[in-house]
């Protein structure tokens, strides 16, 4: 709700389909199998590191209702899953 607040400031929408919610929900807990399980608090980097891009490119973004399904939060999270350095200091 956090993040919908601070996108709705910009005028636009934040919206996640249930696929792509249970997807997040998935990448949370394996990163917590591969690392430091640190619980939900891990949910809160994982939508951080999810939505860096579009908040910060929001003033310019295309359209101004953004959905996030499960195939989309793949791809934003996969580099970042698959490079152990860069799990570490993101994730």
């Amino acid at each position: 709700k956090q993040y919908a607040a601070l996108v709705a400031a910009e005028g636009a929408t934040l919206e996640f389909t249930a696929e792509g919610v249970r997807e997040i929900a998935r990448v949370a807990g394996k990163a917590n199998e591969r690392m430091e399980n640190i619980g939900a608090r891990r949910l809160h980097t994982v939508l951080t590191a999810l939505l860096e891009e579009v908040l910060f490119e929001l003033p310019d973004y295309p359209t101004k209702r953004i959905v996030f399904d499960a195939p989309q939060v793949r791809e934003r999270l996969q580099k970042i899953l698959e490079d152990e350095d860069l799990r570490r200091y993101i994730l």
